[in-house]
């Protein structure tokens, strides 16, 4: 990798901030605000993914730290340097596309000797770095192949190799498995955290697929609506999300709706789901008696069949369908006045036991689940 510039050795903290964004705002119109006062920053070496549905920003954002598109107000700094003013090629920043983006007249050396020649470093060094770029994605030999001749998840490989191959301190990758069958993605994942572990070089990633993100980062910026609703480890997100939003997004949720009646000193509230159904559930913010919420609980910590009086959250459903998954079940029962509340129980011997229109006892712990300020 290419040295970086001396860092004062009298801020360690502010040492370690290699990007960030500060109120930034994006508007193609100049009327709406598709990214809206951004503030985000990442550490030198992290993988950072960006994740959200279409439409949430994510993508404008990586755009605009390409310098592929400009902010509208605010400033993006790089090793505490502002950026806008740079050409793409000047940014020291290798972008992995999710169509690949390779040039089909090209062979594959030709491919990754391109990004070299726009910077002119010299053939006998542009030969050395390709060879080095390919052995690290694992296409040794593959020089004079075209890329036409390649399948798909040889064609990524070749993306990343060619994002790679000039030694950028910084590596963009925009959806870059979403043309790639299931199996290939997740070769395509391991292959990228080795490399990002490898090379400790930073990552920004942007996906719509959850799964994906909880496997490859150090840490996750949620967006909705230009906005970022939570950012986290991926740990923190799936265990304690802090939006119902986030909540929902990140893995499958249960979600129920109530007015809080009471708060115990330990930050356990009880919430009237409907009258007669109480639940008891860890806060994540200040809720006070009176206050309208949103009960979080997903289908994995409920219990089926639960042994009596085991848990604080205990009611009676009803078995309404029952979806097999592979490794597990997931069942959609009735319960404290919703038809659409999920239970997912291990595929194992004795699951047959459980059949549609079963009238079954379920639970959970209140720690289990979450209340969530309601919002608009």
């Amino acid at each position: 990798m290419s040295a970086d510039p001396e860092l004062p050795t009298n801020d360690i903290e502010q040492a370690d901030v290699h990007i960030e964004f500060k109120d930034v705002c994006k508007s193609f119109d100049q009327n709406v605000k598709v990214i809206q006062n951004l503030h985000l920053t990442i550490q030198r070496g992290e993988f950072l993914t960006m994740l959200g549905p279409s439409g949430s920003g994510k993508t404008t954002c990586l755009m605009m730290l390409a310098g592929f598109e400009s902010p509208t107000s605010g400033t993006i700094t790089v090793n505490g340097n502002p950026i806008q003013q740079l050409m793409p090629h000047k940014r020291n920043m290798g972008m992995v596309f999710q169509h690949y983006a390779l040039f089909p007249h090209m062979s594959v050396g030709k491919n990754l000797a391109f990004p070299l020649e726009v910077r002119g470093v010299p053939a006998v060094e542009r030969a050395e770095k390709i060879e080095k770029a390919l052995e690290l994605v694992q296409l040794e030999g593959f020089q004079d192949r075209k890329t036409t001749q390649l399948s798909g998840g040889q064609q990524q490989r070749v993306a990343i190799a060619r994002a790679l191959v000039f030694e950028p301190e910084i590596v963009l990758m925009d959806e870059p498995l979403g043309a790639l069958d299931r199996r290939l993605r997740e070769e395509m994942q391991d292959e990228i955290r080795r490399l990002h572990q490898q090379l400790g070089v930073t990552m920004v990633y942007v996906t719509h697929d959850q799964m994906e993100a909880m496997v490859l980062s150090d840490h996750v910026a949620v967006l909705q609506g230009g906005e970022i609703e939570q950012i986290a480890t991926p740990e923190t997100l799936y265990e304690e999300p802090n939006r119902v939003f986030v909540s929902s997004f990140i893995g499958d949720n249960n979600i129920l709706y109530g007015v809080v009646k009471q708060v115990d000193e330990n930050e356990i509230c009880h919430v009237d789901l409907n009258g007669k159904d109480m639940v008891q559930a860890l806060t994540v913010s200040p809720h006070k008696p009176g206050d309208e919420v949103w009960i979080a609980v997903r289908p994995e910590r409920v219990k089926l069949r639960p042994k009596k009086e085991l848990y604080t959250n205990e009611f009676d459903a009803v078995v309404e369908d029952i979806a097999f998954m592979g490794d597990h079940l997931r069942l959609r029962v009735t319960t404290c006045g919703i038809q659409k509340f999920h239970v997912k129980i291990q595929n194992i011997v004795g699951h047959g036991r459980v059949l549609p229109g079963d009238k079954v006892r379920i639970g959970w712990a209140a720690l289990d689940c979450r209340a969530l300020a309601k919002e608009k």
